[in-house]
């Protein structure tokens, strides 16, 4: 049976989304006939709209409207402690628990060689540019909260090496317990999270 053009298009925009099987493509784009115009309308202009209204803030490469983001931009946060993470999905986790009051670094990935992503793919550049330019407000720690998988943990070594390199009076820690090996932050519990940072070890 063929299926109608619209239908069969919009089939295959899910099917590329990261976790979208063809099935689940088909039970989404057949759920969208029944929904009224006027929310399809709305969901399109979001879609739409999703590049052209955000940016990624200059400072610590996280997603927002605003350049600086709203975090950056807070004189309130310490601006010496940077958490570093992968995703910007990571930094809402944090910002659930209210116990983290420095700033953020996304990275948008961990190295992975078998992925052919080194540094260089990363925004690990960036970050040592912070680092060296905060003259104004020196770093005094480094909260590397990578994921605890095999990439994260490369990623981690990698920074603190360098980072050492850069300036040894850094303080550099590394999430502690609470968070289980081969987890990812965005799915972790705010309980977690909270002792993960409270728990926290030098490196």
């Amino acid at each position: 049976m063929k299926i109608a053009k619209p239908l069969a298009e919009l089939i295959d925009s899910f099917s590329k989304l990261p976790g979208i099987g063809p099935k689940t493509a088909q039970r989404l784009a057949y759920y969208l006939l029944h929904v009224p115009q006027t929310q399809l309308d709305d969901f399109a202009e979001s879609l739409s709209g999703l590049k052209k209204n955000t940016v990624l803030c200059s400072i610590c490469k996280n997603v927002a409207e605003a350049d600086p983001c709203p975090i950056c931009d807070d004189s309130n946060r310490d601006a010496g402690t940077i958490l570093v993470v992968e995703q910007p999905l990571d930094v809402l986790a944090f910002e659930k628990i209210s116990s983290f009051n420095g700033l953020y670094h996304v990275l948008h990935g961990s190295i992975s060689p078998l992925d052919n992503i080194g540094p260089d793919e990363l925004y690990v550049k960036d970050l040592f540019q912070r680092i060296k330019t905060a003259n104004g407000n020196p770093i005094e720690e480094i909260i590397i909260a990578t994921n605890p998988n095999m990439e994260g943990e490369a990623t981690a070594i990698y920074l603190n090496d360098k980072i050492k390199e850069m300036n040894d009076s850094i303080k550099i820690t590394r999430l502690g317990m609470g968070i289980p090996t081969g987890a990812s932050l965005e799915f972790a519990d705010e309980v977690t999270l909270g002792q993960a940072i409270e728990g926290r070890r030098t490196i």
